[in-house]
């Protein structure tokens, strides 16, 4: 079967995707890896044939510098700036181009992320069978568990899910700009959508998530498609970043990083800094990213190695601590090394992550707007000293390493295409949801499952 991939141009979830195209394409499928030409070097790095499409619009180098504009926001902020200001353009531009790209390609069947909003409005006009799949942590959008936007604890009391459902209602209407971008496409192509309904063109097929099962907060009402699964890490498909190993000294190392988006935090760096200088018994790896000016991080403690960029699974290979923006994938690749976390969530679905690595004891967090170098230094000093959360990121690498993720995934969407026997259908009217939108508690146990 040819299978097309087409991903939001960011690295957070150009590497899962890949590595899933990776792990489809060694069962024998034809991969054809579709995007604006930022995409290209990631899809080239996993040995994938690539197609690119707005070129006009999103020239090379141009998702650095739209991007660029998030990476001093935080909170709901910045996933309102993104929402109005970033992601409509990309939204308008693949409902535009993307149809006679799937034309020229041939594809059969596509596997869209979820958060390339709207684009599955293509296949559906045209007939073409597509899943999604959640790159980063996946929206409940029941109200049985808080919505990942939000930082909400789980609580199943009836005040816990007022203050869900209160989250949720504010989360929708930041969707608004996306959906009038989508409207005009889908109805010229006559398209018969429930504007009113998150999630109502969501793939009927198949639903995957790289979250764990076991990672994630209990009572959520997921329909049969949705498929957890494990982390798509296969440690190869990427490009190669030098770092200086000969600088590390063998005590224990620190791996400090806010990601690749909202990563210009000076003062978040500041407190990372203040807080480490005076833990000299350890080693502190401080990746900063492109927009990060270094001058502003001051006198850098002797401790600490400060780079713009960091092979991050081979240094949490030797981390005995991560300090994270909570992203998700930083925090599964963590897990998947047996390594604790200190979380500084700073936006979208970081605040969710951060409430999972609290509620599972593989770490602690504090919000953003709360930080201060002590208060953070006290939380690394309790993580490195307190023997609980270390057991249970090592019970978190086992369940990791036996989840094959990878696998998983593969497996669903080969049986929600067709790709091992039968046809799949293909819904037009995209009347489908994630879950229902209700206050009231769930009635029974999720339907998601994982697929050995």
């Amino acid at each position: 079967m040819k299978l097309g991939f087409v991903s939001m141009p960011l690295s957070g979830h150009l590497n899962p995707m890949t590595a899933l195209a990776r792990r489809l394409q060694s069962r024998g499928h034809e991969i054809v890896f579709i995007g604006v030409p930022d995409v290209e070097p990631f899809a080239r790095a996993a040995g994938l044939p690539f197609v690119a499409y707005g070129e006009r619009e999103f020239p090379v180098g141009s998702i650095a510098r739209t991007y660029g504009r998030v990476a001093n926001r935080q909170g709901l902020d910045v996933v309102q700036y993104t929402c109005r200001e970033i992601n409509p353009g990309l939204v308008r531009v693949g409902l535009e181009y993307l149809p006679a790209t799937l034309r020229k390609t041939g594809v059969d069947a596509l596997v869209l992320d979820t958060i390339s909003f709207f684009h599955e409005l293509v296949p559906m006009s045209m007939g073409i069978p597509y899943v999604h799949v959640w790159n980063i942590l996946h929206m409940d959008f029941s109200g049985q568990t808080p919505i990942c936007l939000s930082g909400l604890p789980h609580d199943p009391t009836p005040e816990g899910l007022d203050r869900n459902l209160a989250a949720l209602r504010h989360a929708e209407s930041l969707f608004a700009p996306m959906i009038a971008a989508a409207i005009p496409y889908a109805e010229r192509m006559g398209l018969e959508i429930d504007w009113d309904t998150p999630g109502s063109t969501t793939s009927r097929l198949a639903v995957v998530t790289q979250t764990p099962r076991e990672f994630d907060l209990p009572g959520a009402p997921w329909p049969p498609e949705f498929h957890y699964a494990g982390p798509f890490h296969d440690e190869s498909g990427r490009e190669s970043v030098a770092f200086p190993w000969g600088t590390l000294t063998g005590a224990p190392v620190i791996y400090a990083s806010l990601g690749t988006l909202v990563n210009a935090q000076s003062h978040v760096y500041g407190a990372i800094l203040r807080a480490v200088e005076t833990l000299p018994e350890t080693q502190v790896v401080l990746s900063v990213g492109r927009s990060m000016d270094v001058d502003q991080l001051g006198t850098i403690p002797s401790n600490v190695i400060v780079v713009r960029s960091a092979p991050q699974i081979e240094l949490l290979k030797r981390a005995a601590l991560t300090i994270t923006h909570a992203g998700l994938n930083t925090a599964l690749e963590s897990l998947a090394q047996g390594v604790p976390m200190v979380a500084i969530p700073i936006g979208y679905d970081q605040p969710g992550v951060a409430a999972r690595i609290a509620h599972h004891g593989v770490g602690e967090f504090v919000d953003v707007e709360d930080l201060d170098a002590e208060r953070l230094r006290a939380l690394i000093q309790r993580v490195l000293t307190t023997s609980s959360y270390g057991e249970r990121a090592r019970y978190f690498r086992e369940v990791i390493a036996h989840a094959r993720g990878l696998d998983v995934a593969a497996d669903v969407i080969e049986h929600a295409l067709g790709a091992t026997g039968g046809t799949p259908s293909v819904s037009t009217t995209g009347r489908t949801r994630l879950a229902p939108l209700s206050g009231e508690p769930a009635c029974q146990e999720p339907a998601a499952r994982n697929v050995a």
